[in-house]
């Protein structure tokens, strides 16, 4: 085993310590880039688009394979959103009669 002089063995130690440090400062450069809000929201918004699209191509793969359950699921979306002028359509319309007033006095222009 060969002892170095101290010297030499200071020099190696200095320049393990200076290889040490530019590691540190490279991965704490690379630690910035990646923390940095705009990145983290940039990133976080692509992996948003990517999930939706990937949910988009699901439901449309699902309706392409079930055409019949789409077709009542829009059938009965449609009946829900017009269910009141389809009602009014079922109401009983009241009958006039000659003279009769639909109102009680004092609040309309029939006065």
């Amino acid at each position: 085993m060969s002892a170095l002089d101290p010297a030499t063995r200071l020099a190696t130690a200095e320049l393990e310590a200076a290889a040490a440090r530019e590691r540190l400062s490279l991965t704490v450069s690379r630690l910035q880039v990646r923390l940095n809000p705009k990145t983290l929201a940039l990133q976080a918004a692509r992996d948003v688009a990517d999930k939706g699209g990937a949910a988009a191509q699901a439901s449309l793969d699902t309706a392409i394979r079930n055409p019949g359950a789409v077709a009542g699921a829009t059938a009965v979306a449609g009946l829900f959103l017009a269910r009141h002028r389809i009602a009014s359509l079922f109401r009983r319309k009241p009958k006039h009669k000659p003279g009769h007033r639909d109102h009680e006095p004092g609040l309309g222009p029939q006065d």
